[in-house]
């Protein structure tokens, strides 16, 4: 009885490794291609200079469920290095809020929301400068 739990136990641990290396391998592809895009981009454009701000992109989106018509936006403005910012707002009915968060080596300094996070790899792919949120289309 003991040797078939740890059987089991054995299986579904087996089971479940081999389902996060399959999505951690799957997310890696996704940056590696991402890499490729930008080193592309970055080569056939040329360098420039690359502390000048050159990548913007706006996602628009409902980040409320009170307001329709995608009236809230996060707006990336990157430099070649990857640094920059991202300024979202929120818009209400009675009130609208603005954050400027930065952004180093393409990656927030604090947490970004999927939307943010979306206007930052727009922007360093260079799809700017308005994209679809894929953030707001899977609610």
């Amino acid at each position: 009885m003991l040797v078939t739990t740890w059987v089991i136990v054995g299986v579904i641990a087996g089971v479940s490794g081999v389902f996060i290396g399959y999505r951690a391998l799957r997310q890696a592809r996704a940056v590696v291609e991402d890499c490729q895009r930008m080193l592309a981009r970055q080569i056939s454009e040329g360098m420039g200079d690359l502390k000048a701000i050159r990548d913007v992109a706006v996602c628009r989106y409902d980040a409320l469920s009170e307001m329709t018509g995608r009236l809230s936006f996060s707006v990336a403005m990157i430099n070649g290095l990857g640094d920059g910012i991202v300024l979202t707002s929120i818009n209400g009915r009675s009130e609208t809020r603005t954050y400027i968060r930065p952004v180093v080596g393409g990656k927030g300094r604090e947490p970004l929301s999927p939307e943010e996070e979306e206007a930052v790899r727009a922007a360093r792919l260079g799809l700017g400068p308005l994209v679809p949120s894929r953030a707001s289309e899977a609610l």
